[in-house]
């Protein structure tokens, strides 16, 4: 099969159109039809619907589009690998991790991260959902379990912990609660249990709401637990390493506790040599280093 071919029919799929694939190759339109139609020819099947809004890949286009994207995937790969020198530090590096974990501790600490190598260009993806490393949708990972894709180094960095905190001012005014049947006269804040979250957090949450919690406010990520939780509105439950940052977080009940979450970093094997991987490792590995200084991850 054409390369060549395959590579103008992966530019038309994934723009939609002739002319846009033709911009983006910098050929004509006529070239890049004239290029789809031979493929077809050698297929003997039919790629695309055309329609007045643009093109629309049939079943048999799917599949090759599917194949085509694959290769485009390793292909990257590839190319990231060759793009690291053997001195330097640069490019892109897609770091994936939730959106707890992204938005409260490493996000506030990428700057030493700049400091040290101020031609990285990171694309930082907060979300739950576990992204496929091995195919490239993200060249790192940090998550709240051990992985189980195959192909992937992987490195457990900490465990976290679930916990009780509110402010002082919040404490001076409502009391601080000395029993979990306490926490009825409190305002308990807190993810939202059907959203996507680690299963410890979870447990906890649940076990909570089995009291007779009177007033109660669900965020569906950390962050937003910890905005209202600094504003004095209750006592929110959130990962314990965010005490080095907010001191001035007080622990409720340290005796009711979530099970312990492990945190694990990861990357596919092929990026074992990568440069901007190792950068980024070591970072994160000189940060939890000082947040176990304030914490006990």
């Amino acid at each position: 099969m054409d390369w060549d071919k395959l590579r103008i029919f992966h530019a038309v799929a994934d723009a939609g159109s002739l002319t846009h694939a033709g911009d983006a190759l910098h050929l004509s339109q006529s070239a890049v039809s004239r290029q789809i139609r031979a493929l077809e020819e050698s297929l003997n099947t039919t790629l695309f619907h055309r329609h007045a809004r643009g093109l629309i890949l049939t079943e048999q286009g799917e599949l090759l589009f599917d194949a085509t994207s694959a290769m485009a995937k390793r292909l990257d790969a590839a190319a990231a690998r060759i793009r690291d020198s053997e001195e330097e530090v640069f490019g892109e590096l897609r770091v994936t991790t939730t959106t707890g974990f992204g938005s409260l501790w490493l996000a506030p600490r990428l700057s030493r991260l700049y400091r040290d190598y101020p031609d990285l260009k990171i694309d930082l993806m907060l979300e739950e959902r576990v992204l496929d490393l091995p195919m490239r949708e993200a060249d790192v990972a940090i998550r709240m379990k051990e992985p189980s894709q195959a192909d992937l180094i992987r490195k457990r960095l900490m465990n976290v912990h679930m916990r009780l905190y509110a402010t002082q001012e919040y404490l001076a005014e409502n009391g601080t609660p000395e029993t979990v049947a306490d926490m009825r006269h409190h305002r308990l804040i807190c993810q939202n249990p059907n959203s996507v979250q680690v299963s410890a957090a979870a447990r906890m949450v649940q076990e909570l709401l089995t009291g007779e919690i009177r007033s109660l406010l669900t965020v569906n990520n950390y962050f937003g637990v910890l905005q209202a939780v600094i504003n004095h509105l209750g006592i929110g439950i959130l990962p314990n390493y965010v005490t080095q940052d907010f001191p001035h977080l007080v622990s409720v009940l340290p005796e009711v506790l979530g099970g312990s979450v492990p945190v694990f970093l990861a990357y596919p094997e092929e990026l074992r040599q990568s440069k901007r991987i190792a950068a980024f490792r070591d970072f994160v590995m000189a940060e939890l280093a000082e947040t176990r200084r304030h914490t006990d991850i």
